[in-house]
């Protein structure tokens, strides 16, 4: 698929000034953001997310248009356990909720441009070597069997994080927060006339988050690669996805555990995906059609 330029740039202005609104206006100071706020700006992001995929299938064609719906669907699907996760994150640091969009909105930024390398690699091994795809699709079907039958118990533990316990072997970390502070300058334990740089608890989570969406990255990126290799597509689908991850966070983290059947439904699409790839592949067909993987996903996660 040939994209012009102009659809990129026009791509990047607009997350752009959506970063700037978000920050510049409507978060300046630091505040609890409520439950109401949340979902109203939730609504806001998937309007915005699916207007834009209607817009890729008016520019694109009705093969990319379904392309985008899906992949967003998807990556918006499996982004609710990086929520929960998130807010395990959260709880074990005791971030007040005033001071969670400021660690979420810094996180988003990090996670966008790795996401970025990521996918800018993936696209240009699967353009080289195809048969990637199907050891992506081998991936993702392991994955969902054993997200299928994964117990509630195996959560992790983050008392237990290696990453965690480095970072405090190797940083100069403070025992409380610092208000909105990543870090802080203080007087050096041992030489109270020097003063050193010292990392608090909000840049430990921070870097806890960042590390997270990498782990949930080896799911998302795959199946979304699955689906379609075009990399516009992967990635503003990956992005619109995770620009409205911050808000809905602020709504659902409080009631995730109502979903029960949440990874049933992840499980069964991340299976249907590398099962596509791998029957299209035995089939000696190019593809299944978009709007039967955009019809199956959708009754799945309904």
């Amino acid at each position: 698929m040939d994209v012009p330029f102009w659809m990129w740039a026009l791509f990047f202005l607009i997350v752009g000034a959506l970063m700037i609104f978000d920050l510049g206006v409507l978060h300046r100071k630091e505040k609890e953001i409520s439950v109401r706020e949340s979902l109203w700006m939730s609504a806001f992001y998937i309007f915005l997310g699916v207007m834009f995929g209607f817009w890729v299938w008016h520019q694109l064609g009705a093969d990319a248009g379904s392309d985008y719906l899906t992949a967003y669907l998807v990556e918006k699907s499996l982004s609710l356990d990086n929520i929960f996760v998130m807010s395990l994150i959260f709880s074990y640091f005791a971030i007040p909720r005033q001071y969670q969009h400021r660690v979420l909105f810094w996180g988003i930024i990090g996670v966008l441009v790795l996401r970025g390398v990521v996918i800018a690699t993936g696209a240009a091994i699967v353009a080289h070597f195809h048969w990637v795809l199907y050891l992506f699709a081998a991936f993702l079907i392991f994955t969902g069997i054993k997200m299928l039958f994964m117990d509630d118990d195996d959560e992790k533990d983050f008392s237990q994080s290696r990453l965690l316990k480095w970072l405090k072997t190797h940083l100069p970390v403070t025992e409380t927060l610092h208000g909105k502070r990543f870090t802080i300058l203080m007087p050096h334990a041992e030489n109270p006339n020097r003063r050193v740089r010292y990392y608090t608890p909000l840049f430990i989570t921070l870097v806890m988050i960042e590390c997270a969406d990498i782990i949930f990255a080896l799911d998302s990126i795959p199946a979304v690669f699955a689906i379609t290799t075009e990399p516009y597509i992967v990635f503003t689908s990956n992005v619109f996805a995770i620009l409205g991850l911050r808000a809905l966070y602020f709504a659902l983290a409080a009631m995730l555990h109502r979903f029960e059947y949440l990874k049933v439904s992840l499980s069964l699409v991340l299976i249907f995906i590398g099962g596509k790839v791998i029957a299209a592949g035995i089939l000696d067909i190019e593809k299944i059609p978009a709007s039967i993987s955009l019809g199956v996903t959708c009754a799945l996660l309904g």
